[in-house]
């Protein structure tokens, strides 16, 4: 009996190749592919064998049909590299410490001399700002003297009842009376531990977690509880049980989807798990949804305050990561404290520019904002897929690297005693910015650990970039 392994179908082995040159890198995520009857003539395979093939290609993810355009290379996951450990940070309340180090990174990550890794702001020509500019401009024309005022410190009522539709497809209820319009994220966070918080408070937060939410708890005087957190599912819900029945916390801040700098999504059971042990222990809820448009499956994920609608929960966000940085708007959203949540906006801004929130509310209304997330979605994906293949290839074996479900950054773990401010130094003289693990704790860990931002258009330069990091941390382990 001839025991050989049967052959593959011809439309099996063809998807095999095309799937052995999207892993090799030899086809990119973003590219098209050929059309079907192009892929027939050169594999010299009837019409009906490369469709089949396509299609098979279509269910592994590996290729995506637009209609009208053809097919496209999708970004793959690429996890050879094991995970981060998770992290284990002592658990206690820590003073923050972390301005001085961020200002300088942020000097040269906003310098665009170096290679940009550095900070999280996506390149111009990904986002939508020339869009809205031409509604700003639109605006500025039509109604200038109407917005040439001081704004509703609420802000502008389109734009909310904007942001009030978008949230309830989320089931996220929040009536426009309960969206705040702020200065950026930073602000919504100032404003959020403003009427939950009081100078020397203890604020419970992920580890690791965004320096610029280290900043902000820096420059009100509280102190940062960091919580064990595991790269797949968040943080440790049994440690934050155990630490607020301890000791006094008196809010907990955590990403609502893809964390900064992990890039992990917290699952809807984990979230209400979270939110049951915080309204037991009567401690709010600031979740920080700022990446939350920015995902790579096929479904937004839902922030805390949709899956705990009766919760105290103050959720804040912004455009600044898939519209226009540079407009600076924000909002807040939440069911209570709305006397105290509004008086804390006045004292610190008054009230956001007019124009702007009227430029953003016409493009959101316009329609164009969903058609704008699909195409940024897949570009940062594929983003992240090419630096991640950059890194397998080019840093020490030991290196672990993360496998964001959404977001635009990576953190890399390398093998304990590595210096990643030593690798900055370095980085730096070569003309390539990063950030340090060490800036995104208030408890002096992460000193083996680096982010690299993949928010800007892929080029040679950014490859090259990657690559001699990898290069140089080689040096610093030999």
């Amino acid at each position: 009996m001839d025991r050989r392994t049967p052959a593959l179908p011809l439309y099996e082995a063809l998807a095999d190749s095309v799937t052995a040159l999207v892993d090799d890198g030899v086809l990119r995520a973003g590219m098209r592919a050929l059309s079907v009857r192009s892929f027939a003539a050169q594999h010299g395979v009837s019409l009906t064998t490369a469709l089949q093939t396509y299609r098979l290609l279509e269910d592994r993810g590996v290729l995506e049909a637009r209609p009208k355009s053809g097919f496209y290379i999708m970004a793959r996951p690429h996890q050879q590299r094991p995970l981060p450990t998770a992290s284990q940070p002592p658990l206690r309340a820590t003073q923050v410490s972390v301005s001085n180090p961020v200002f300088s990174v942020l000097s040269y990550a906003s310098d665009f001399s170096y290679a940009p890794l550095g900070c999280a702001i996506p390149s111009a020509g990904l986002l939508a700002a020339e869009r809205l500019d031409r509604h700003l401009a639109r605006c500025a024309r039509v109604h200038g003297r109407r917005y040439n005022l001081y704004a509703d410190p609420h802000g502008d009522a389109e734009l909310r009842v904007q942001i009030s539709e978008r949230a309830l497809r989320l089931g996220h209820a929040v009536a426009p009376e309960g969206v705040l319009i702020t200065n950026g994220c930073t602000e919504a966070l100032n404003i959020a531990l403003s009427v939950t918080t009081r100078h020397g408070d203890t604020v419970a937060i992920e580890s690791p977690t965004y320096f610029g939410l280290l900043q902000v708890l820096e420059a009100r005087g509280l102190r940062a509880l960091e919580l064990p957190t595991d790269p797949v599912n968040g943080i440790d819900v049994a440690a934050l049980d155990r630490v607020l029945g301890a000791r006094r916390v008196s809010a907990c801040l955590l990403a609502s989807s893809f964390n900064n700098p992990l890039g992990y999504r917290t699952g809807d059971k984990r979230k209400a798990e979270i939110t049951k042990v915080l309204t037991r222990h009567g401690v709010p809820l600031i979740e920080d949804d700022i990446y939350g448009d920015i995902s790579f499956g096929e479904e937004r994920p839902r922030p805390f305050a949709a899956i705990s609608p009766k919760a105290d929960i103050i959720l804040c966000s912004s455009f600044s990561k898939t519209i226009a940085p540079g407009y600076r708007i924000g909002w807040l959203a939440a069911n209570h404290r709305h006397d105290q949540i509004l008086a804390a906006k006045f004292a610190l801004s008054l009230s956001g520019a007019a124009l702007p929130q009227k430029a953003m509310a016409d493009f959101l209304g316009s329609g164009g904002y969903d058609a704008h997330l699909r195409r940024i979605r897949k570009v940062f994906a594929g983003n992240v897929d090419r630096i991640r293949r950059v890194v397998d290839r080019s840093f020490p074996t030991a290196t672990r690297m993360t496998n964001p479900q959404g977001g635009f950054v990576l953190w890399l773990e390398l093998p304990k005693g590595f210096d990643s401010d030593a690798l900055y130094a370095r980085a730096i003289r070569e003309r390539i910015c990063f950030v340090p693990g060490g800036l995104f704790t208030a408890s002096g860990g992460y000193r083996n650990c680096l982010r690299l931002s993949c928010s800007h258009d892929w080029d040679a330069r950014i490859e090259r970039s990657v690559a001699r990091l990898g290069e140089l941390a080689h040096e610093l382990l030999a």
